[in-house]
């Protein structure tokens, strides 16, 4: 098992708080984290997709009271999102009883469905951690296993696939699985179809701001339609809206988000792009680049950092701006070029912020000043420093 950085937080979750929420796509290592937990921990494992364990909790309160001794595991929590109401009382009982913390593992792979039903029931009993694919602090020690998980993306088991082609098979399964069966699960009927087109111009557009009439036009539906498509991705953690920051600095800002295909390996799956010598030549290269960046340094920044994007109407721009509690505003450019100097428009955003440091993050290894305020430092190392603040 590679070691997971979310195991050691939600062993550290599950000694403070009565129930865990480890929330994250499917098949980014949910359940093989709660086994490694299980394994040092007396407890039970309840598939909520199995018919069987669901037939288990026909009476939930009475059967989960008869394992009060360990910790319950519950995955795939959103087949059963009424059980949140039960594990309530009986959080509530274990404290009477002096039982405070480690009750219950909740897996779930959407965030905005589980959030809501845990936020309506079990408030301030319940801590949440956010798994995603593999991340270059887990799986990356050269420029060789960097291109590989830029290519491939983090999902582990299109990751650790012998060859391109089978990774990018398996890519492609994941996708044609979220659109036919999870998908139905979690909204609306959707045409699998047409939310394969509209997934696909995301991933074509990677790093764009989002323009829902011109999406609507190519594929024959509103754009409030189009809106509540990518509220969906988004909610499965599989799209992310990058907004632009707020400020009132007397400049005309840029108001749409930006829109990424979160894991790099699904956009080129997407586009059809199996290989790192195809996706050089690609136009959607420095994009893909771009997202994978900021995905990884999301992953290791701290505990509500709030992450935008700068951009005037003037051609300022910051690829990349962190608000991090006691760090202050972090302006990042992203390149793909090891030596690749940020363009005029990033001094002037940076003129416009005032931020506390500025970053060019590239692919390679050395860190060195660029210019005054101004560091070159790979994705690898700031990530590690994100990491860092956050302890």
């Amino acid at each position: 098992m590679i070691p997971r950085r979310a195991l050691e937080l939600v062993r550290n979750a599950l000694s403070r708080q009565a129930a865990v929420a480890l929330i994250g796509p499917r098949q980014v290592g949910k359940t093989t984290l709660a086994f490694a937990i299980a394994d040092t921990t007396p407890s039970l494992y309840l598939d909520l997709e199995s018919r069987e364990d669901r037939e288990k909790l026909v009476s939930p309160a009475h059967f989960l009271s008869a394992y009060a001794d360990r910790l319950v595991i519950l995955d795939e929590i959103h087949r059963a999102p009424e059980l949140f109401q039960t594990l309530r009382g009986l959080i509530d009982e274990g404290r009477r009883a002096g039982r405070r913390t480690g009750r219950f593992l909740i897996l779930g792979s959407a965030s905005i469905d589980l959030l809501r039903q845990s936020g309506e029931s079990l408030a301030g009993r319940i801590a949440y951690v956010d798994m995603g694919p593999f991340e270059v602090l887990e799986v990356v020690k050269d420029r060789a296993d960097l291109d590989r998980l830029w290519v491939r993306g983090g999902f582990p088991d299109a990751f650790l696939a012998r060859a391109d082609a089978e990774s990018l098979a398996l890519r492609k399964d994941f996708i044609r699985t979220y659109l036919e069966r999870d998908v139905p699960q979690f909204g609306p009927r959707i045409p699998a179809e047409t939310l394969d087109r509209l997934w696909t111009m995301l991933a074509h557009g990677q790093g764009s701001m989002l323009n829902a009439s011109r999406l609507a036009s190519a594929l024959a539906i509103s754009a409030p339609t189009v809106v509540r498509y990518i509220d969906l991705l988004v909610d499965l953690l599989l799209v992310r809206r990058l907004p632009p920051v707020h400020a009132n600095l007397g400049k005309r800002l840029v108001k749409a988000p930006k829109v990424y295909v979160r894991d790099s390996g699904l956009a080129h799956a997407l586009l059809g792009i199996g290989d790192y010598n195809v996706l050089s030549g690609h136009p959607v290269a420095g994009a893909s680049w771009e997202g994978f960046v900021i995905e990884n340094l999301l992953a290791a920044a701290p505990d509500n950092t709030r992450a935008s994007f700068y951009r005037t109407a003037a051609g300022a721009e910051i690829d990349l701006v962190l608000d991090i509690p006691g760090q202050g505003l972090w302006a990042i450019e992203i390149k793909r070029g090891p030596t690749a100097r940020p363009e005029r428009g990033f001094h002037i955003a940076c003129e416009d912020l005032k931020p506390t440091r500025r970053f060019v993050v590239n692919p390679g290894q050395d860190r060195y000043p660029m210019a005054p305020q101004l560091e070159a430092i790979g994705v690898r190392a700031l990530a590690s420093d994100l990491a860092a603040l956050g302890g």
